[in-house]
């Protein structure tokens, strides 16, 4: 009964976990909205080729969270990984399973590329839809790219950006399961476990149901 939720807030390791998701979930949705803005401004103009660019840019929406955690763990294995190599010439002892700053900033590139797609779908969409006279109005008045950007297209984009943020705190809540899984299993100490794979890990591994059914019903509240 409540037991289970006393017993779970003496726990230190619960309060790592809620940390290190905030930390996570924050840094997660701010990569990936502010990447998919920029390519989705990019996209937006008149390009050669420009269809081609936008179909490329979507296909990482298709590929499976785990699938993703293997292919970023490939490229940036400490010893097998293609682009490790690179990273150790400039001097970097890159060891993301021993490392605990270099397991998160994996685990946050890999989450951030796999959700920029569906962000950019949406800002493009929300970009499309303003009317184009407005821009040329302002452009007629003298106001820069950069000026046009900040009065004009984003606070337009304001509703679509807020849909967006809750939808990758979320994604970063639970979507990133799979990518943790495939590439730390929460590693190395603990050090990138995050609330869902905290769930996980102890009703699955460590056979607790009661402690781990506790903290669904908190990760529930907090993310409601």
């Amino acid at each position: 009964g409540f037991e289970n939720y006393v017993l779970l807030f003496e726990q230190p390791e619960y309060y790592r976990a809620m940390v290190t998701t905030a930390i996570f979930s924050s840094l997660v949705a701010f990569f990936s909205l502010a990447c998919a803005l920029l390519l989705a401004s990019q996209a937006d103009k008149n390009l050669r080729g420009g269809q081609a660019f936008k179909t490329l840019l979507v296909w990482p929406y298709a590929v499976a969270p785990a699938i993703a955690g293997v292919l970023w763990l490939f490229m940036f294995h400490p010893t097998l990984g293609t682009l490790s190599k690179p990273i150790k010439a400039i001097g970097i002892d890159w060891n993301p399973m021993l490392n605990a700053n270099h397991a998160m900033t994996l685990l946050v590139l890999s989450a951030t590329w796999k959700q920029i797609s569906y962000n950019f779908l949406f800002f493009l969409a929300g970009l499309q839809s303003i009317p184009k006279s407005l821009m040329e109005a302002a452009a007629i008045d003298g106001a820069g790219p950069w000026r046009r950007f900040w009065t004009i297209v984003f606070p337009l984009l304001s509703p679509t950006a807020f849909f967006l943020l809750v939808v990758n705190v979320v994604y970063a809540f639970f979507g990133t399961f799979g990518i943790i899984d495939a590439i730390t299993q929460g590693g190395p100490a603990q050090s990138t476990t995050i609330l869902v794979y905290k769930v996980y890990h102890d009703g699955v591994k460590a056979a607790d149901l009661g402690g781990s059914s506790a903290q669904s019903v908190i990760l529930m509240a907090i993310v409601i």
